[in-house]
């Protein structure tokens, strides 16, 4: 299921504001990428544009190229909707559909797609999903009552059992454990570390630790001052950029003297 990505000198506009310049980076099929760095990077913009989901916001526009196995995101042509359903997206906060059951929320991209399914295909797709999201055992007895009445980070794995009922090939997960607590974060790590074997994951994260648990490679952005554009700095191996970065910037910031 898990694709190749390969992103080709991706420069990212909002209008007429250059928000990420230059990047080219390739994403291995069956693994974890963290992209880290400071605030106003542009680390939440950059993975928006692996689903063309920053094009919500007005006057977003990029030059270059995101491959997946080869074919270009941004072909004229292209819908976006079925590049957000071969990529999904996590985000910062759990968003479960406030009205509906966990059972409803699971489904709900599926609806959305118009796929048509009998209640029995329904049932299944829930328990798969929510056993994808290592959820299913806590939950499978109240599967009518509110996804919002979970406690965070099980509205965090609700959500991303809504995200790989529709297939996916690749899961974005933006910050996905900002709002957590401890214990709920390690859950989170521990399922990502299982969804690799199916998926291909990017995840930013502000935790060094988190980057360094989870995540073959890692990329580092970094911005010269307000204003100015986020630049991918050094991508590596994640024992390489923790150990032993080449750029000097990297050191810096992994070892917290900035940032």
């Amino acid at each position: 299921m898990s694709k190749r990505i390969e992103v080709k000198d991706l420069n990212v506009y909002y209008s007429k504001f250059l928000a990420v310049e230059g990047v080219t980076m390739t994403i291995e099929p069956r693994s974890v990428t963290a992209f880290i760095g400071p605030s106003g990077c542009g680390k939440s913009t950059f993975i928006r544009t692996l689903n063309r989901m920053h094009e919500v916001i007005p006057n977003a526009r990029v030059e270059g190229k995101v491959l997946m196995d080869g074919n270009n995101l941004y072909d004229p042509g292209v819908d976006p909707v079925l590049v957000r359903r071969q990529v999904g997206m996590v985000f910062q906060r759990p968003n479960p559909f406030p009205t509906m059951s966990i059972r409803e929320n699971v489904i709900a991209g599926a609806k959305l797609n118009n796929q048509r399914m009998s209640k029995k295909e329904g049932d299944e797709l829930v328990e798969r999903s929510l056993r994808g999201a290592n959820l299913w055992e806590e939950v499978k007895d109240r599967l009518d009552r509110p996804g919002a009445g979970l406690s965070g980070g099980q509205q965090q794995r609700l959500c991303i059992a809504r995200a790989i009922a529709v297939s996916p090939e690749v899961i974005l997960m933006d910050e996905p454990c900002s709002a957590l607590d401890p214990i709920s974060t390690l859950a989170i790590e521990d399922l990502i570390e299982e969804l690799k074997k199916d998926y291909t994951i990017v995840i930013v994260t502000h935790n060094m630790q988190q980057a360094s648990r989870v995540s073959d490679r890692t990329a580092f952005f970094n911005i010269a001052g307000t204003g100015k554009p986020g630049k991918l700095i050094e991508y590596d191996n994640t024992d390489t950029i923790f150990s032993n970065p080449s750029v000097q910037a990297t050191e810096d910031y992994v070892s917290g003297k900035f940032g």
